[in-house]
């Protein structure tokens, strides 16, 4: 699924040493190279406003990961191996583009990948801008310590994605007439309402060009004798993300040099939270899953917390990171465009 750009973007196929996809291009071909990694159910379109907007100088760049857009449909996310798929395939775009070096900002499950990024590696990441970042344990099942709830890992994984909003997806719905419908979804959850983005349709696209099946979107599951009764798979980004596979965070602590990390987000999100409405914790705190074992048994997962832990302890071994909250839901680059663009433009120049 081909989606429109705005003038000033060019979209251009790339064939790395793994992977052909889509790859939109701002700025001058010698700037400096800014490199944009969406997020979960989109695609490099979520983008296009921010790297029009980049300083003078400066090539925004941004990718269809693989399972997203226009990357080949046959190359599939090895979820075992975490995200250091979608990692290696950015450090290959950059050598396809015969970059040394980038800045990159990645946003929610983009900004996990760039978790991965910083510890694999540091030396190709002038700096990092994590907006919305995952929880750098992994999405799901972890308390607040980052370790899991249950040692399969239950509540994590394909099986905690609602099927309705999967089948959806694969059915490229574009109505209104269902909470569920991928449009409302998109409204209601990755903005703060009342906000509409002025490209609503082309971000709905983006949305649905989500690649769907037992090896995509929402992967594969397993289940478990632990409440609530699922635990990860082996394929796609949602296990990816699961804190089974995840690299240990500390290996970020003990890297000789460390690139400065700007993280933004949203003071109203309601994906990456201490009150996720799509963590499995929370929901059964809240009642919307039967069976809930209790808060002592299963916490709501703090994810904003265990970052700010894992950036303090970044900063106390030596980085650099700064904190900036915007009133926005979970998209603050699209919903506060020009404090976001501020931020990162310092943050790029500085």
């Amino acid at each position: 699924m081909s989606i429109p750009t705005m003038e000033g973007i060019r979209a251009q196929t790339v064939q790395s040493a793994r992977l052909a996809t889509r790859v939109l291009f701002s700025g001058p071909d010698d700037g400096i190279p800014v490199v944009f990694v969406h997020g979960n159910a989109s695609s490099a379109t979520f983008w296009e406003e921010t790297m029009l907007a980049l300083p003078d100088g400066f090539r925004g760049i941004a990718i269809d990961q693989r399972g997203f857009g226009d990357a080949d449909p046959a190359a599939k996310i090895d979820a075992t191996r975490g995200l250091g798929d979608l990692v290696e395939d950015l450090l290959a775009l950059l050598e396809a583009l015969s970059l040394k070096q980038a800045h990159f900002v990645g946003h929610s499950a983009g900004g996990s990948v760039l978790w991965r990024l910083l510890m694999d590696a540091p030396e190709a990441v002038l700096t990092a801008t994590l907006v919305c970042p995952g929880s750098p344990f992994g999405f799901g099942g972890t308390r607040a310590d980052g370790s899991p709830v249950w040692d399969d890992f239950a509540g994590s994984g394909g099986g905690t994605v609602n099927p309705a909003f999967a089948q959806r997806i694969a059915a490229e719905d574009r109505s209104a007439d269902d909470p569920m419908a991928p449009r409302n979804v998109m409204l209601n959850f990755y903005f703060r309402q009342p906000f509409k983005p002025a490209r609503e349709e082309e971000l709905l696209s983006s949305l649905l060009s989500t690649h769907t099946g037992p090896e995509d979107y929402p992967g594969d599951m397993t289940s478990s004798p632990n409440w609530p009764y699922v635990a990860p798979g082996k394929m796609g980004l949602i296990n990816a993300l699961t804190p089974a596979y995840q690299k240990p965070i500390d290996a970020l602590y003990g890297l000789d040099a460390k690139p400065p990390i700007l993280w933004v987000r949203g003071a109203h999100d309601q994906i990456v939270s201490d009150t996720s409405a799509f963590e499995m914790g929370f929901l059964g705190k809240i009642g919307a899953i039967p069976g809930y074992p209790g808060e002592d048994v299963y916490p709501p997962q703090l994810m904003v917390s265990q970052t700010r832990m894992v950036l303090e302890k970044y900063k106390a071994s030596g980085g650099r990171y700064e904190e900036l909250v915007l009133d926005a839901g979970h998209t603050p680059y699209l919903e506060q465009p020009e404090a976001f663009n501020a931020a990162l433009h310092r943050w790029l120049q500085g």
